[in-house]
C-alpha cells in the first residue's frame, strides 16, 4: 500500500504546506535495485575516524577498500596515529575531509572505530569527532560505529564504554533518521576482526535502508571471509509462506542473488504460490508446516539445502480473557512449533554442511501488544530459540539468525483502521512503513556465508521503532 502521507509532503504544493504548518516530512529512502555488486560501494567517499586507542584500523580500512570506497580523514583527530599506521601497512593514500564550500563530492558515510575507548574521558574523542560532522550529513547517509564486543572488553573501563556506545547510537540514530539517514554498531569478538567486510559493507549500503538504532554482534567465523557479490549463486533455498507479501519478497530477493528457490505455502495459497514460483524461476511446494512429516516432505522435495528461512505466521488477535484455545494452539504451532519441529527433522536430513537458517521473528515479540500474548509468545520464542541452537548452528559451520520487522507495508497493514495505521508508520525515526524488501535484504544477508560471524543474532528491521526499544 503506497504511503499516500508521504507522497503528498514530497509534491511541490505538499512541501510548502507541510513547511507552512510544522508538519513532518518522511525522508524518501534510497533503497538497492539491483544484486549486490562486486565494489557495491565504488565511487562512495566515506569519512573515517577513531579513538587514539583504536584495535581495528587496518581490518577497517581494507574491508573499506575492498567495497570501492572513496577514503577520507579528518586531520589531527585523535584517532589520526593508528589510520595512518594501518595505511601504511596497506600502502593505502588517505586524503583530507574537504570543506563544504570545497565543490567536491559529499561523504556518503562515517565510520568512526570505538574500539579501544575505556573511560568517559576518553568518550569525548568520539565527540570531537561527530558534533561538527552530523550536521552536514547528507540525505541518506550512513553512520556505522565499531566497538569490542562487551564480552571481549579486557578492562572494566572497556566493558562499560562498549555497553555506552550502545546508548550514542540508538541516540544519534534517532537525531539523523529525519532525513533518511541511518546509525549502526557493529560490536566485534575476540578472533573476528577478518569477519567485519561483509556486515559493514550491508550497513553501509542501501540493501541496509530501513535498518537503524541496531547493535551486531561479530564472532570469529570458520573458513575464510568471502565477499558479499555473487554468494548466493547457485545455492539451494527454501522460503515458508512464499506465497505472498514479506514471504514472496524473500523468495524474489534471494531469487535475485542468484539462490535457487523452493517455495513452500499452505495448500489454500497453492495458486498464488505458483505464481510468485514462476516469477522468479523456484519451484513450490504445498504444505502445512504444521504437519507431522513436514520436514520428511521437504528434504524429499530439496534435497540438500543451503538456506532455510522460516517465514510463515499467522495472527489470532484477542485479549487473553478472550482467547479461544484454538486461536492460542493454531498461533503456538504455526509461529515457533513448526520451526523448532523442521529444524529438528532438517538438522538429520536435509541440510548441507554450512547452511544458514533464519527465521522471523517481530518487535511485537520484544514489546509486547495487547491482545497478542499468543503472537509475542512466538515471536519472543523464536529469539531465544536462535540464541540457543547457534552453537550447534555453528559447529556445522553453519549460522542461525532472526529477524524482526516492525510496521511493514502489507497486506495485512493495509486492512488496518487509518488511524492506528499511521500512528505504526510514523512511530520510528525514519517516520514510515517498511516495505517487505526490507525484511527480504536483511533476510538475504543473513542467508549468505559472506555472514558467516553473524550467528545467533536477532536483527530489528523497523526503521528504530519506539516500539520495545
Amino acid at each position: 500500500m503506497n504511503d499516500r502521507y508521504l507522497d503528498f509532503t514530497h509534491s511541490p504544493f505538499g512541501k510548502t504546506l507541510a513547511s507552512m504548518l510544522g508538519l513532518p516530512t518522511p525522508p524518501r529512502l534510497n533503497r538497492a535495485d539491483a544484486a549486490w555488486a562486486a565494489q557495491g560501494l565504488a565511487g562512495a567517499h566515506v569519512l573515517v575516524g577513531g579513538d587514539s586507542a583504536a584495535q581495528l584500523s587496518q581490518p577497517l580500512l581494507a574491508a573499506l577498500t575492498a567495497s570501492g570506497t572513496q577514503l577520507r580523514i579528518v586531520p589531527e583527530h585523535a584517532g589520526l596515529p593508528p589510520l595512518k599506521a594501518a595505511a601504511a601497512t596497506l600502502k593505502l593514500a588517505l586524503a583530507g575531509n574537504p570543506g563544504p564550500a570545497s565543490g567536491e563530492a559529499p561523504n556518503r558515510a562515517i565510520v568512526f572505530d570505538a574500539s579501544g575507548l575505556s573511560s568517559p574521558a576518553q568518550m569525548r574523542e568520539l565527540y570531537d569527532f561527530l558534533q561538527p560532522l552530523v550536521r552536514g550529513l547528507v540525505s541518506n547517509g550512513r553512520i556505522v560505529l565499531l566497538s569490542r564486543a562487551p564480552d571481549a572488553a579486557d578492562s572494566v573501563g572497556a566493558k562499560t564504554m562498549a555497553t555506552a556506545l550502545r546508548g550514542f547510537m540508538r541516540a544519534l540514530a534517532k537525531e539523523v533518521g529525519k532525513n533518511g539517514s541511518t546509525c549502526n554498531l557493529l560490536e566485534i569478538a575476540a578472533g573476528a576482526d577478518s569477519a567485519i567486510e561483509s556486515p559493514l559493507h550491508f550497513f553501509l549500503s542501501p540493501h541496509s535502508a530501513y535498518v537503524s538504532g541496531q547493535s551486531l554482534r561479530i564472532t570469529a567465523a570458520r573458513g575464510q571471509p568471502v565477499a558479499l557479490a555473487g554468494s548466493l549463486a547457485g545455492r539451494s533455498a527454501l522460503v515458508t509462506g512464499a506465497a505472498r507479501g514479506i514471504g514472496a519478497a524473500i523468495a524474489e530477493v534471494l531469487a535475485r542473488e542468484g539462490a535457487q528457490i523452493i517455495g513452500v505455502d499452505h495448500p489454500s495459497q497453492e495458486g498464488a504460490l505458483g505464481e510468485t514460483m514462476a516469477r522468479i524461476g523456484g519451484r513450490g511446494l504445498a504444505l502445512d508446516v504444521t504437519a507431522a512429516d513436514a520436514a520428511q516432505r521437504i528434504a524429499a522435495e530439496a534435497g540438500g539445502l543451503d538456506v532455510v528461512v522460516h517465514n510463515a505466521g499467522v495472527t489470532r488477535d484477542k485479549m487473553l480473557r478472550n482467547m479461544s484455545a484454538q486461536h492460542w494452539d493454531m498461533v503456538l504451532n504455526i509461529n515457533l512449533a513448526a520451526i523448532l519441529d523442521i529444524n529438528e527433522g532438517l538438522l538429520k536430513r536435509g541440510l548441507n554442511e554450512g547452511a544458514r537458517v533464519v527465521c522471523i521473528s517481530s518487535i511485537g515479540g520484544i514489546g509486547g501488544n495487547a491482545g497478542q500474548t499468543n503472537y509475542a509468545s512466538t515471536k519472543a520464542g523464536v529469539i531465544g530459540y536462535v540464541d540457543a541452537m547457534a552453537p550447534a548452528f555453528a559447529k556445522r559451520g553453519g549460522a542461525i539468525n532472526a529477524v524482526a520487522p516492525g510496521f511493514i507495508e502489507t497486506q495485512m497493514t493495509a486492512a488496518m483502521p487509518m488511524g492506528p495505521r499511521e500512528i505504526g508508520r510514523r512511530i520510528n525515526s525514519l517516520s514510515q512503513g517498511g516495505l517487505p524488501q526490507d525484511i527480504a535484504e536483511a533476510v538475504a544477508f543473513f542467508s549468505s556465508p559472506a555472514a558467516a560471524g553473524v550467528n545467533g543474532q536477532t536483527l530489528r528491521v523497523c526503521g528504530q521503532n519506539w516500539f520495545g526499544a
